[in-house]
C-alpha cells in the first residue's frame, strides 16, 4: 500500500469514528432535550392559566357593579379562582399523576364557574354593552384560546418525551444515564366533554 492510500484510509476511519460519536451524542442528549422542551411547554401552560386568573378579579368587580343579586355566582368564581391558583404543579412534579389531576380538576372547576358567570351576564343588557366588560370578556376569550394552544403544545412535547423514554434506544439510555427520567402527565378531557351540549332556542 502506498502512503497516500494509507493516509486516505486513516482519514476515512477517523471520519467514520467521528460521525458515529456525534450520532451517539445526539441519541444520548435526546432524553434531556425532550424533557426540557416539555417542561418549557408546561411553563407556558402555567403562564396562560395565570393570565386568566389575573383577569378574573377585574371581571368579577365589573359584573358585581351591575348584578348585585348574582352574589352566589360571583362567590363561586372567586372561590374557584382561589382554589385554582393554590394548586401548584411545577415542571419538577408533572410526572406525579395525583398532583397533576388536582391541578387539572381545579382549572376545570374555574372554567365551569366562569362559564356560569358569562351565562348570568346574558340577563344584564347594560352590562353586556359596558366597555370594560367587553374588553375583559375579549381578553378572557383570547386567554382561553391561548390556554388551548399551550395545552396542545405541552401534550405534543410530553408525547415526544414519553415515547423517547419508553422506546429503544431511548429507554436504555434513560435507564442508564438518566434514571430519574419519569413519564410526564398530559391533560385529559373533562368527564362531560363527550356529551353533546344542550342547545335551546
Amino acid at each position: 500500500m502506498t502512503a497516500s492510500l494509507i493516509g486516505r484510509l486513516r482519514l476515512a476511519v477517523l471520519a467514520l469514528g467521528l460521525a458515529t460519536t456525534l450520532t451517539a451524542c445526539d441519541a444520548v442528549n435526546r432524553v434531556p432535550t425532550l424533557e426540557e422542551a416539555a417542561k418549557s411547554r408546561w411553563g407556558e401552560v402555567q403562564n396562560q392559566y395565570q393570565r386568566r386568573a389575573d383577569l378574573i378579579p377585574n371581571l368579577v368587580e365589573t359584573v358585581k357593579g351591575y348584578a348585585q343579586q348574582e352574589k352566589d355566582v360571583l362567590v363561586q368564581v372567586t372561590e374557584a379562582r382561589a382554589k385554582a391558583t393554590s394548586v401548584k404543579v411545577d415542571a419538577a412534579t408533572v410526572s406525579d399523576p395525583q398532583k397533576f389531576r388536582e391541578f387539572q380538576d381545579a382549572q376545570n372547576q374555574l372554567s365551569g364557574a366562569l362559564g356560569r358567570l358569562l351565562v348570568t351576564v346574558e340577563r344584564y343588557p347594560d352590562l353586556k354593552s359596558n366597555a370594560n366588560f367587553l374588553a375583559l370578556q375579549s381578553q378572557l376569550e383570547g386567554t382561553e384560546n391561548r390556554i388551548a394552544v399551550a395545552r396542545r403544545d405541552y401534550i405534543q412535547a410530553v408525547q415526544a418525551y414519553n415515547t423517547e423514554i419508553r422506546t429503544i434506544p431511548g429507554r436504555w439510555i434513560a435507564s442508564t444515564l438518566y434514571p430519574e427520567a419519569k413519564p410526564m402527565e398530559a391533560f385529559t378531557a373533562t368527564p362531560d366533554a363527550s356529551r353533546p351540549p344542550n342547545v335551546k332556542f
